[in-house]
């Protein structure tokens, strides 16, 4: 099975099954099924062995799944084994919080480059980065290029600014404009909008206490194993 063939829902329940192995590391466990893993993150023991049957056989029926193995196999398949480099575009306020947020360098992510348009931000030292003019992004790009782009820019430029970021081989974005952009087939494209998942959520408030869970999302799943 290709890459391709493997639904986008079940890569992103990878990084969630990722983060609990890796607690269950550092409780020093050494083995655990997938009904406790299905417990622990409201996921059917059906739903994960079906997940896991797309990149090999982990575990034995009656046994469980050697948690070592599982989460380096799984960091492995994520990409998560190397480092990927990042460009920041937009450093105030949400680009600030961005650049000091300390959870992405442990999982390999390191922001190397940050870039603004306000003449009060350019040159400002930020940690080990200096940030750039944005007029300068396709510049610095060639000169040292980044995977994966990050904006946090007003959203009437977003587009203009991943146009140039994809232009220059960034191959993924992370976007945090509060506006629907476009990428071109082959770059993956993240939104990340906070008003729209609290748009969501007062549905349900609304209709008087109905509850959604924050439930891993579901495929029909039967399969047997660990």
């Amino acid at each position: 099975m290709t890459a391709a063939e493997i639904p986008e829902v079940v890569i992103n329940r990878l990084p969630v099954y990722v983060r609990a192995l890796a607690l269950l590391e550092l409780e020093h466990r050494d083995v655990v099924s997938s009904q406790e893993l299905g417990r622990e993150l409201s996921v059917t023991p059906a739903q994960i062995r079906k997940d896991l049957s797309y990149f090999g056989r982990f575990g034995k029926q009656g046994r469980g799944y050697n948690v070592q193995h599982l989460l380096d196999t799984l960091r492995t398949i994520l990409g998560l084994d190397r480092s990927w480099k990042m460009a920041l575009i937009g450093a105030g306020r949400l680009g600030q919080a961005i650049l000091s947020y300390g959870g992405f360098g442990p999982q390999g992510f390191h922001v190397v480059k940050a870039f603004d348009s306000n003449p009060a931000l350019i040159g400002r030292r930020e940690g080990e980065i200096v940030i750039e003019d944005v007029q300068d992004l396709g510049a610095s790009l060639q000169r040292d290029p980044v995977d994966i782009g990050i904006v946090a820019v007003p959203g009437h430029i977003a587009q203009t600014v991943i146009d140039v970021l994809v232009a220059n081989g960034v191959r993924a974005v992370l976007n945090y404009a509060p506006i629907a952009v476009r990428v071109p087939t082959g770059v993956q494209l993240r939104q990340i909008d906070p008003v729209l998942s609290l748009q969501s959520m007062t549905y349900f408030l609304k209709q008087g206490g109905l509850t959604q869970s924050g439930d891993l999302p579901q495929l029909e799943a039967e399969a047997s194993g660990a």
